[in-house]
């Protein structure tokens, strides 16, 4: 059994979750390990055969010296993170590829055996452009998945290739697999969440790519056993040695030999290319880095695919939206306008069932839950919904006694009309009974042996589960367009309650047009006087900044001027807007970035790249982007470019209910963009009070900083 090879790490492995797999103290021995000190360049530790295989003196030596090669060059040429593979070294009997990469203030190069009479650099691109074609040319994820399975099979020469995809509770499903003759399949077959504990997703995200040669191998420890080569940091190595519990599990298996390369879209791990084998199976360096490049291909097929896809669904459901509108306009309550409209609203989103409820009355059309039922469903759709849309396919799952009502609304797509009366629209969809193949079963994941150490599951026999409460689930563009529907009825009611309005009192018009004036100079005069207010406060800011004379005072006074423009600017587009309640942040943020460039050096017009994708928030959640963007701007400004202009891109994305800002320089990089001042606090107390959170990486030159945040009010 392998724990006995370490026993340091027992007392954790019966917690997956908890397995420190980033500093296993040994690496896999089908390789070489040498650490160095990064400024000396003198081998402190090694692992591997050394003696035998490199040379019989090597602690203490010069690692350029056993390498044959220069080191310093090639090392300050690469970035901090990236790994510099090196000339082939010869060995006493081989050729060894080498990779060396930094870890902390050590360097740590692996070694593993050179492949003999492969193919020449021309064929591997060669095929890997034909590789990258045949995934364009795929008709559908399906299609793409499988194609990516045969390409890698192809390249790998393994006898079995999976496309593991996460699911969104982190369990996983085999979409495509491609397999030798003889090897049993896993098509279609499920994975708990469990097989992959979280650590191990994100090594995944990190290093993207890992082999195991041989399963039954012995690990080498690293040498001499230190506490800090003991503790010594893996997670970018190669050769690292795997978990135990990773190593029964395979066996259990019946795989000797496997490989897992991430397939990792807009920086979230989307799956895996699982690689396994019968009998012990090496993947030279060549092949590895093929297979990572074509991993990467295969990511943006995906998301091309999946953008493609959810493009087609926009555009249908915009069509049936345009066919619902061409209905509206008839006189009536809004009751009446969803006792004509209920049927093609509830096929438009595919659904079994629509009802509409206003104040005590309610609509239905399809299959419905009693009105009394539909009544509990609208309130805890209005409680759990921090916006106006609220869905679910597992209505049972997260409101109790709906479980009784299962069978006809086991998935709710709810989208407020107005909390005044209150009204909303309900969209229903029946149970879906799914009968979910695992690959054995999750429920025994555990070894009945109580003084078992590795406890991974020991079948992986097909295994069925019918698992009830759950109807398909609704899409992105579904719930984007049962929004856009709400706001479509409201409007066109909020229209025909002023058509209404004036005929009802035609013979007050004068008056009913006077008060209207009234109403709306009231409103301009507010606004105008919060606007001049602003301005007056930015005009005072402006000549204390002239008249201070000092530099720092200056700078601060002007740093503040521009995060009252922030202010000062949405302010202005709520009263420009329809809403006033949400408001187009990309739109805004495009505005802000002009008012901000404007009170700056001209060229800094030319410089900056704007990418913003429409994205709907409330109007305060819309003000601290806003002064998040200009506390970023300002950084930049100040720390990138020391107070002059160069490029600047400012990116603005959504992925589901996240909004992700992203703003990239290519100044002086990260040590130049840290600050402890007001403006940093004030950007982290910012970013707490959205919910969000903010992630610093090098832009090569340059930094780039993402900020992450909920599209609505996070939940406490």
């Amino acid at each position: 059994m392998l724990q006995s090879d370490q026993p340091s790490l027992t007392h954790d492995l019966t917690l997956c979750d908890r397995e420190p797999i980033h500093i296993p103290g040994s690496i896999q021995p089908h390789g070489l390990m040498l650490v160095a000190d990064g400024e000396t360049l003198e081998v402190v530790g090694g692992a591997g055969d050394i003696e035998a295989r490199l040379s019989a003196a090597w602690l203490g030596e010069s690692l350029e010296a056993l390498l044959g090669q220069s080191l310093v060059e090639r090392l300050a040429a690469a970035h901090v993170e990236e790994a510099v593979i090196l000339d082939p070294v010869i060995g006493q009997t081989e050729v060894f590829n080498v990779v060396v990469h930094r870890v902390g203030a050590r360097l740590v190069a692996e070694f593993d055996r050179a492949e003999s009479g492969g193919p020449a650099p021309i064929q591997v691109l060669v095929g890997l452009d034909e590789a990258s074609q045949r995934f364009e040319r795929a008709l559908g994820l399906d299609e793409l998945c499988r194609t990516a399975a045969d390409a890698f099979r192809q390249l790998t020469g393994f006898d079995r290739i999976m496309i593991y995809k996460f699911l969104e509770d982190d369990a996983g499903i085999v979409v495509a697999e491609s397999d030798a003759e003889g090897v049993g399949s896993f098509l279609n077959h499920h994975f708990p969440a469990a097989d992959i504990p979280k650590q191990a997703r994100a090594l995944y995200i990190r290093n993207r790519i890992r082999v195991i040669p041989d399963v039954t191998y012995m690990p080498a420890p690293l040498r001499p056993s230190t506490r800090e080569l003991r503790e010594l940091d893996l997670s970018d190595a190669d050769l690292r040695s795997v978990s135990p519990i990773h190593i029964q599990y395979l066996k259990n298996m019946g795989v000797a030999a496997s490989a897992s390369i991430s397939i990792v879209k807009d920086g979230v791990l989307w799956g895996l290319i699982a690689c396994h084998h019968r009998t012990p199976r090496e993947m030279p360096l060549p092949v590895r880095m093929s297979c990572r490049a074509l991993a990467s291909g295969l990511a943006r097929q995906i998301r091309a695919k999946d953008d493609a896809g959810l493009y087609r669904e926009r555009i249908r459901l915009r069509t049936s939206e345009d066919a619902i509108r061409n209905t509206l306009g008839h006189d009536g309550s809004i009751l009446d306008v969803l006792r004509r409209t209920g049927a093609d609203l509830a096929a438009m989103l595919s659904a079994d069932g629509f009802a509409a409820i206003q104040g005590g009355e309610i609509v239905t059309h399809g299959r419905c839950p009693p009105p009394e039922e539909i009544r509990a469903i609208a309130a805890f759709a209005r409680a759990e919904g921090p916006q106006d849309v609220f869905s679910t396919n597992r209505l049972a799952e997260r409101m109790g006694p709906a479980r009784m009502v299962s069978p006809l609304a086991s998935g709710v797509l709810a989208a407020t009309l107005s909390n005044e009366g209150p009204a909303m629209l309900l969209w229903f969809r029946a149970e879906k009974l799914q009968v979910v193949e695992w690959a054995g079963n999750p429920h025994k994941a555990a070894s009945a042996d109580p003084t078992a150490i590795l406890t991974p599951r020991t079948s992986f026999q097909a295994w069925t589960e019918t698992v009830h409460g759950r109807s398909r689930p609704w899409s992105l563009a579904e719930t984007e367009s049962a929004g856009r529907i709400a706001r479509l009825i409201q409007d066109d009611r909020r229209n025909a309650r002023l058509r209404q309005l004036n005929e009802d009192l035609a013979s007050t018009v004068r008056d009913n047009e006077g008060l209207i004036r009234q109403k709306d100079y009231l409103l301009k005069e507010v606004n105008h006087r919060v606007q001049n207010s602003l301005q007056l406060v930015s005009a005072f800011l402006r000549l204390q900044s002239k008249a201070a004379g000092d530099d720092v005072v200056t700078a601060h006074l002007t740093e503040a001027q521009r995060r009252l423009s922030a202010v000062a600017l949405v302010h202005k587009r709520l009263y420009s807007d329809a809403s006033v309640e949400v408001v187009d942040l990309g739109r805004y943020l495009e505005d802000l970035v002009n008012d901000l460039f404007a009170s700056m050096a001209d060229e800094w017009r030319d410089l900056v790249e704007l990418d913003l994708v429409p994205v709907l928030v409330s109007a305060d959640r819309a003000v601290n982007v806003g002064l998040v963007l200009t506390e970023l701007v300002i950084n930049a400004n100040k720390y990138a470019y020391a107070g002059h202009s160069g490029p600047l891109t400012i990116a603005l994305e959504q992925h589901n209910n996240r909004l992700r800002l992203i703003v990239s320089d290519r100044g002086a990089g990260k040590a130049g963009g840290a600050g402890t001042g007001f403006g940093s606090r004030m950007l982290s107390a910012i970013i707490e009070r959205l919910g969000g959170t903010l992630e610093e990486s090098d832009n090569r030159p340059g930094l780039r900083v993402t900020v992450t945040a909920p599209v609505d009010h996070p939940q406490d």
